[in-house]
Order: C-alpha cells, then sequence, then structure tokens
C-alpha cells in the first residue's frame, strides 16, 4: 500500500487534500459546444479582431468547410495538421475546421518562429497537411509532398464531413521550450481540454456575450484556454492586434501570464469581472491589485497537464498567495525523491494525476518514461506526470508553489530557491514584480519593478529574511522586465543584461 508509511491522520488528509471533486463532463470534444452555439445563436459574434467580424454561423460554416477540404486531401482522425499563422480570424476558422476533420492542430506563430524550428515541428508532428495565410506561405519549410494550404483564399461551401472522434484522440499538439533547446511536443487529447474548459472553474463563468481577450501567443497551451473556453461556451473572443491594452479594455475576462498581465493597469480595465494567470509564479502584489477587482484565480500546471491543473480563487486579505486545489477530475500528491507521499505540511515534488495527464510527447520514448509514470494511487491504468514543481500542502488543504526543481541553485555550496528571494524581494516597499538568478557559483542578481524601486531597501529587505548566501549581488531596478514570446519573463536576457554592464564596467 503506497500511504502505509503515514499516520493516519496523514493518510486521510492525503486523499482528502489530492483529489478534485469527481464531476461529469458534458461532452468530451469542445468543437461540439461550439457547433451547438452556431446553430443556437447564428448571428452571435464569435470573434473581432481589428474592426472585423465573424458570427457564430459564419465560423461554423467556414470552418466546415475547410473541414470538408482536409478530409478529401486525406486527413483523418489521429492526424496532425499544421497551424501557422498570427492571431485573426482566419486563425479560428483553421483552429476549428482541423478539429472538424478529426485531426489534431499544432500551432506555431509564424511571425516570430524561425524555420528552423518550423522544421523541426513539421517532422516531428508529421504535419503532412499547413494551413497559413497567403503573405506568410513564403516562410514554411515545406518538405516535398506535403500540402500547404492558405486560410485566407474562399472555399467553396461543403457540408461538414462525419468524422468519427473519441475524446481520446488528439486535440492540440504544443510544443515546449524543452530544457535541452529542442521543442518537445506534447499530445492533448480532446478529453484533457473539455475536462478543464467545460467544468468550473476553468469555465471562468463566460457566458454567452460575453468578451474574452485573445492576449496570447497561439503555440502557447494557455490561447487554448482563451480561445475554446470562450467559443466552447457562446462568448465573444477579443482578438488583440498590436495594443494588448486595448483588446484588454472592453473585455470581462482575461487569462494572461502574470508578466503579461503587470502590464495592464486594472482601473483602465472597469469591464473585467474574472482573471486567471499561469505560466510562472504570480506576484502577491499583482494578485492583490487585481482581486479587489474582479475574481482573480491563481493557477498553476505545466502543458503536460492541460493548461492548468490547480486553481485558487485570491482573497487579498488571505495570509497565503496559493495555487489552490486540484481542478475537478484531477490529483496532485506531493511526493519525495523516491515518489512516496510526504505528510502535510512537508516539501516535495508535485506529481498530477487523473484527467489532465496528457498523451505524452511525440518520438520520445526516453523522455516520457522519465516524466510520466503509473499512478499508484489511482491505479487501474492510469498515469500520473512528474511536474518538476515544489509544493506543499497547508493546513487547510492548498497548495503553495515553492518554485522549480530545476529553480533550485547552489550557491557558495548552499542550496537555494530563486522564487524565495524574488518573493521577499516583491514584499519591499513599491516593488511589483521581482526575478532572481544565478550568475555564477558564488553570485545571484535581482530585477526588480518599477525603476523606482530603491535597490539599496530591496536587498537589505531579503538580508534581513534569509541567510546572507540568498542575498543578491545586485538588485537591478527597471521600468519592464524582458518577455518571451509566450509572455514570460525572459531569463536569458536579463543574463544578457548583466554581462554586458560587467563588460563594460570592467573597461
Amino acid at each position: 500500500m503506497p500511504l502505509r508509511h503515514l499516520t493516519p491522520f496523514d493518510q486521510r488528509l492525503f486523499r482528502q487534500y489530492g483529489r478534485g471533486p469527481t464531476v461529469p463532463v458534458p461532452d468530451p470534444l469542445l468543437h461540439h459546444a461550439v457547433a451547438r452555439h452556431a446553430r443556437a445563436t447564428p448571428h452571435a459574434v464569435a470573434a473581432e479582431h481589428q474592426g472585423a467580424r465573424i458570427t457564430y454561423g459564419e465560423l461554423d460554416r467556414y470552418a466546415g468547410a475547410l473541414a470538408a477540404r482536409l478530409v478529401r486531401e486525406g486527413v483523418r482522425p489521429g492526424d496532425h495538421v499544421g497551424l501557422f499563422v498570427r492571431r485573426s480570424i482566419p486563425m479560428l476558422v483553421g483552429l476549428l475546421g482541423i478539429l472538424k476533420a478529426g485531426a489534431a492542430y499544432v500551432p506555431q506563430d509564424i511571425g516570430l518562429v524561425p524555420p528552423a524550428q518550423l522544421t523541426h515541428v513539421i517532422r516531428t508532428a508529421r504535419t503532412r497537411v499547413v494551413l497559413t495565410i497567403a503573405e506568410h506561405a513564403h516562410r514554411v519549410p515545406l518538405p516535398d509532398g506535403h500540402l500547404l494550404l492558405p486560410l485566407d483564399e474562399p472555399l467553396p461551401y461543403a457540408p461538414p464531413p462525419r468524422v468519427r472522434v473519441s475524446g481520446d484522440d488528439g486535440a492540440y499538439v504544443l510544443f515546449t521550450s524543452g530544457t535541452t533547446g529542442r521543442p518537445n511536443g506534447v499530445k492533448v487529447t480532446h478529453r484533457n481540454v473539455a475536462n478543464l474548459l467545460l467544468t468550473a472553474p476553468g469555465g471562468l463563468g463566460v457566458r454567452p456575450g460575453d468578451r474574452v481577450a485573445q492576449l496570447l501567443n497561439i503555440a502557447f497551451d494557455m490561447a487554448a484556454w482563451e480561445i475554446l473556453g470562450c467559443l466552447a461556451h457562446g462568448g465573444t473572443l477579443v482578438i488583440r492586434g498590436k495594443d494588448l491594452a486595448a483588446a484588454a479594455r472592453t473585455a470581462d475576462v482575461l487569462v494572461a501570464t502574470p508578466t503579461v498581465l503587470s502590464g495592464l493597469d486594472p482601473a483602465a480595465c472597469p469591464r473585467v469581472r474574472t482573471v486567471a494567470v499561469a505560466g510562472e509564479p504570480c506576484p502577491r502584489p499583482l494578485a492583490d491589485r487585481w482581486a479587489r477587482q474582479a475574481a482573480f484565480f491563481n493557477c498553476c500546471g505545466p502543458t503536460e497537464t492541460t493548461i492548468v491543473n490547480t486553481m485558487s480563487r485570491h482573497d487579498p486579505s488571505a495570509p497565503l498567495l496559493t495555487i489552490g486545489r486540484p481542478t475537478p477530475n484531477n490529483t496532485v500528491y506531493v511526493l519525495d525523491a523516491d515518489r512516496r507521499p510526504l505528510p502535510i505540511g512537508e516539501v516535495g515534488e508535485m506529481w498530477a494525476g487523473g484527467a489532465c495527464v496528457s498523451a505524452g510527447y511525440l518520438g520520445d520514448d526516453a523522455l516520457n518514461a522519465e516524466r510520466y509514470a503509473p499512478d499508484p494511487f489511482l491505479g487501474g491504468g492510469r498515469r500520473m506526470f512528474r511536474t518538476r514543481d515544489l509544493g506543499r500542502w497547508t493546513p487547510g488543504g492548498e497548495l503553495e508553489h515553492l518554485g522549480r526543481t530545476d529553480d533550485q541553485v547552489k550557491v557558495r555550496g548552499f542550496r537555494v530557491e530563486l522564487d524565495s528571494v524574488s518573493s521577499v524581494l516583491e514584499s519591499a516597499a513599491g516593488c511589483t514584480r521581482a526575478v532572481t538568478l544565478r550568475r555564477d557559483a558564488r553570485t545571484l542578481v535581482s530585477f526588480v519593478c518599477p525603476a523606482d524601486v530603491d535597490p539599496d531597501a530591496a536587498r537589505r529587505a531579503v538580508a534581513d529574511a534569509l541567510p546572507y548566501y540568498c542575498v543578491p549581488e545586485q538588485v537591478l531596478p527597471l521600468a519592464l522586465l524582458p518577455e518571451t514570446d509566450r509572455g514570460k519573463v525572459d531569463k536569458q536576457a536579463l543574463l544578457h543584461m548583466i554581462e554586458q554592464r560587467v563588460a563594460v564596467a570592467s573597461r
């Protein structure tokens, strides 16, 4: 029995805290939900982008015609189809058309991704068909025998194909950044996605007529939360142009990384009633600021556990900002290095189980064996996923996120959790964001926002709260933190900034 080493009290809490509620999912196929809205309210606006609009009826009709074309080209359930686009209305037609054809979409932002990565994606995901926009077609490194279809060329009407798709078929394949520099393709099923988006709180309370901002990169899994979470509930997707704030200003619901959200002013977004953040640790000041205006959900979960698998509605008066509890039909286990459950309150690595666990990495058996394992707590052939996130249960059954296992570094021989240093900095006067990095075996550096934070006072806050080896050698105030194309803090750019400063100072 995997719990025998725990006291009866901890065994009971392990089961109670670690399991999300068991909830029925109405339909494992999200494109069915979109089609139902198209039949019920064909004239309702599904999406708008830079002055253009598309109704649910039009979106369903165009996506059905595209699906028919894909099936004529030999696309079948189980196949992967490239969706190499920029944010646009044709992006939505392509995404839904691929799902209606029974295939999984493989999204890449064609304006940002270098050709070498597109080549890797095409080869790894075996995308024999790629959809794009005519103006970007020249950027697609298409191998012989592959087909490129422009989404902005009109298709003759054709009834949507009748294809058999199950909840266990793939909905999308997302390429994570990968620790080796080579992106890893993660196959996520329809059942995985529907379990989050068609249950509460993952549905974010979206109702017909609500406006959901589409702010994020299509290749980032949280974009699926924005897009499919909106369309499956009959909302209007407000697709951003270059002005991110303009889209947020008219939205009722925001899904964002903390880095993206920190660039928005709650006072300028009076309609926003629900916010969800994930993708990186959320600073407490940012959570408090938005939670005073809206229902604010702090969430956690890697791509491999389908967008997020824990959520917490934050109360500014709460003593801690946590990532909450497992979402419906999901589990979270805090385990030691031997995969044994730890007593409540002890720090360990979080493993995720249940309906969120994705189908695995494409073409990488070794990585699958390293990160996925049989789930001894659910049994029945189920699998669990090693998140590499550190956490512990509070006495009340909430999860504290304590950084990544790969964010634990050695400095002067001592183990340091970088996120712990950043959390102390964020408690300093005027500091809203902080990032701490290891520069070398003896040196930490920190970056804080905004630019008028007193670096000496911030450094003293760390010295007062943590051991000497946790104190950063430098604290650099910045107006903004650099971002990756997925809306997270660009740590490589920050390290490069430090090296440049050192080089200039040594001349």
